[in-house]
């Protein structure tokens, strides 16, 4: 636990990270992510295309006693990844630079994945964590535009075998005036497959 997120549960509100203008996984989609990882101690987490680093934060605080390594390629989600970290008081995280899927060689063989971001290498990012991810490991993918959705779910399928795919349309309220609106956020689905199921 930490000092700025003193509960047992996940979904940090978006407002105590640090941003800039580099993607973050919302609140709502993160409780998800990290359900569908299914966490424990000990293990080897890879964050890749990890942005603010809002799901390795979260990943770090579920299981103090694993490692987690949020991989981003920008100088700008590097820093703020710096400062997140130290944010949340996460010694167990640690920021990897460069590009899925190179900066993924020196890592040690994951038991979780996250693929939040992945550039153009989405293809690439998917079979090498395919061969190197721990027997009963789990990846999450996480796919905003239809063409992510279609190319992650086949390559999954291909690679791992059954795919277990989820929608999010999250609506958060707003103020307008003195009155509440519903505001739609963006539809993410995640994907999710276990290596050996």
């Amino acid at each position: 636990m930490s000092a700025v997120w003193p509960y047992r549960t996940g979904g940090l509100p978006d407002a105590l990270f640090l941003r800039g203008s580099v993607p973050m996984t919302k609140e709502e989609v993160r409780v998800l992510v990290l359900a569908k990882l299914r966490l424990v101690d000990g293990q080897v987490i890879w964050d890749v295309g990890a942005g603010t680093g809002s799901v390795s934060v979260e990943a770090a605080l579920a299981a103090p006693g694993s490692r987690v390594y949020a991989v981003e390629r920008t100088t700008e989600g590097l820093q703020l990844i710096e400062a997140n970290r130290q944010k949340f008081g996460v010694p167990n995280l640690q920021p990897v630079a460069g590009a899925a899927p190179a900066a993924l060689l020196p890592l040690p063989r994951p038991d979780r994945v996250f693929v939040g971001g992945s550039g153009a290498a989405l293809g690439e990012i998917l079979r090498y964590t395919a061969q190197v991810l721990r027997p009963g490991g789990r990846l999450v993918l996480s796919a905003v535009t239809l063409e992510t959705q279609a190319e992650g779910f086949s390559l999954l399928g291909e690679l791992f075998g059954p795919v277990e795919a989820v929608q999010l349309g999250v609506a958060v309220s707003r103020e307008a005036g003195a009155k509440h609106l519903w505001q739609a956020r963006n539809p993410v689905c995640l994907l999710v497959a276990e290596k050996g199921r």
